[in-house]
């Protein structure tokens, strides 16, 4: 899932483009899957750094934005 992320810098993911991209499922849209894989990413890769990498974008999924100084 990281790399999907990754791969899709600066653009908005849905949780559904998501679990068809990684799992190759199509699942009922009401899992949290991607959410309990996105909070172990970010307690991995986030916590403890600044600015975060992972960003909710609420209603619609996530987004990974990289600062510009590590670009």
């Amino acid at each position: 899932m990281l790399e999907y992320l990754l791969r899709n810098e600066n653009r908005v993911l849905t949780r559904m483009a998501i679990i068809e991209h990684v799992w190759d499922i199509h699942s009922d849209s009401l899992t949290n899957i991607v959410d309990v894989h996105i909070r172990s990413l970010r307690a991995k890769i986030d916590r403890n750094f600044s600015p975060p990498l992972i960003h909710t974008v609420r209603g619609v999924g996530y987004v990974v934005k990289v600062p510009e100084s590590q670009q």
